[in-house]
């Protein structure tokens, strides 16, 4: 890692904490953007006629365009670096939102959903490679489950907070709301994150100590770097890797993604709460996801790692234990009581929770030279077209059989498919040859 401007210091700082805690500040408020649209179900309904597909397809619009930036976005990451892309990206959210505020019809909803796709698509492929920039392989699980984390403490918090908001100003004074967190956000990135090499606040020892734990080497901005380049792109979708971390993301993401579109609605339709008290439900789901994110994913994963377990196994058993106890989902099918249903959804929840920063983390791990972006790219493609497809395919099966019931199951059946892959396709973590 090249220095230039060194803080001289004997001591191992704690920079890199910092950093690793404006990602997850970030993603905080990227999960408010996304997740407000959930709470708007009635009001849209009532104000342009949304019936339960219309209002899928508008939650997926989001998805589709996310999804799909993902490739050349992990590109541009991989030439200009982090700190350009993102501080752009961060000012493009809250635009997004006021437009979504000022929408006149469902044609202009999808509009501004479908550029608030295009401007939160680099958010988790930058903290991949932000973290692989800042901190020793030793570190990577907590400070992934950092802004990993962020994202379900986010759906803890913002349907509640969305909910009162809507209730009280109205479902435009909520997104009007979103955008100016948004705009916050872009301030605080743009004043305080820098990479490494450009930071004037990293001590020596720090940046020793990051760069002696395997740090990722900083691509110079706009620079053409050795490794995998765009035209290489063919190259990595070559590789069974590639395609066992991809599908096993996948099926995380679809479950991820019905939670996050259609909780909410499960709650109210399946049991008849109103939208607060299905809030306060979803609440509790997500505080447990979050606890769950952080400590098994986070710091349980490298308290064993650094005790001298195998990292290759502790990561492996991680990912397939997350996706296993996603199963319990489908308890939910089986009890008309709320209380019974939220445990299951709970445990869920907790499961996929902890599998997502051990995902996160991999890119960083298995991406050839100058690669990371274009690895987490390719990664979140896949994975945001499961929740791209999510709320789609919830929104026509709700619609036709006026149930949950089938929806549930179907996502328990794609979890079979994420863990096949992680068992059979994904391999040792370890990084994918150069090209030749």
């Amino acid at each position: 890692m090249a220095r230039s401007i060194i803080a001289p210091a004997e001591r191992v700082t704690n920079l890199r904490w910092g950093i690793a805690l404006i990602l997850g500040f970030g993603v905080l408020i990227n999960y408010i953007d996304r997740g407000a649209l959930s709470v708007a179900q009635d009001p849209l309904h009532k104000e342009l006629g949304l019936g339960p597909a219309e209002f899928g397809f508008l939650s997926s619009a989001f998805f589709a365009v996310y999804a799909f930036c993902q490739i050349p976005v992990g590109y541009i990451l991989d030439r200009y670096g982090v700190m350009v892309i993102s501080r752009i990206a961060a000012g493009l959210w809250g635009i997004a939102s006021a437009l979504t505020a000022l929408a006149p019809s469902y044609a202009t909803i999808v509009a501004a959903r479908m550029f608030l796709g295009v401007a939160e698509a680099p958010t988790f492929p930058a903290n991949a490679k932000a973290v692989g920039y800042w901190f020793p392989r030793t570190e990577r699980g907590l400070a992934t489950s950092l802004f990993d984390g962020a994202a379900k403490l986010s759906n803890a918090i913002a349907v509640p907070f969305t909910a009162w908001l809507m209730l009280t100003f109205g479902w435009r004074g909520m997104f009007w709301t979103t955008a100016a967190l948004s705009l916050i956000f872009f301030g605080l990135f743009y004043a305080f994150y820098r990479n490494p090499s450009r930071d004037k606040r990293l001590t020596h020892a720090e940046a020793e100590y990051i760069r002696k734990g395997g740090a990722e080497p900083e691509t110079p901005a706009g620079a053409s770097a050795a490794g995998v380049g765009f035209n290489d792109f063919g190259y990595l979708l070559t590789r069974g890797k590639m395609w066992g971390l991809t599908i096993g993301f996948t099926a995380y993401d679809y479950l991820f993604g019905f939670l996050l579109t259609w909780l909410p609605g499960y709650l109210t339709t399946t049991f008849g709460v109103n939208i607060l008290k299905a809030a306060g439900y979803a609440f509790v789901i997500w505080i447990v996801g979050t606890i769950a994110d952080l400590v098994v994913g986070g710091w349980l994963v490298d308290y064993l790692i650094r005790r001298g377990n195998d990292a290759n196994r502790v990561r492996k058993t991680f990912l397939i234990l997350g996706l296993v106890l996603g199963f319990a989902v489908i308890g939910a099918v089986y009890t008309k009581d709320i209380n019974v249903a939220v445990f299951w959804i709970a445990v869920a929840a907790a499961g996929i929770s902890f599998h997502a920063p051990v995902a996160w983390s991999i890119p960083a791990l298995i991406a050839p030279r100058n690669a990371t972006g274009q690895v987490g790219g390719i990664m979140n493609l896949f994975g945001n077209l499961g929740t791209f497809f999510a709320p789609l395919i919830t929104g026509l099966i709700v619609a036709n059989t006026h149930s949950f019931s089938v929806a549930l199951l179907t996502a328990g059946a794609i979890l079979i498919v994420g863990i096949a892959s992680y068992v059979w396709l994904l391999g040792r973590i370890e990084p994918i040859p150069d090209p030749a």
